[in-house]
């Protein structure tokens, strides 16, 4: 999207006309969350997927 207002009336456009206020807050804020993450990934890089398991698989209670 070009624009935030474009954003947002492509969601709308795309949501049932019964959806709550809650229910549009819920996806603007993925869509904020996910074009961060793309912005975040283009200007910091990102880690392999064998990283990304190594990482993870320290979490994990064992």
């Amino acid at each position: 999207m070009s624009s935030a207002k474009q954003a947002v009336t492509s969601l709308l456009s795309q949501l049932p006309d019964d959806c709550s206020l809650e229910d549009i807050q819920y996806h603007l804020y993925v869509i904020e969350k996910v074009y961060r993450g793309l912005e975040a990934a283009a200007t910091q890089g990102t880690i392999p997927q064998e990283e990304a398991q190594k990482r993870l698989s320290q979490w994990l209670i064992k």
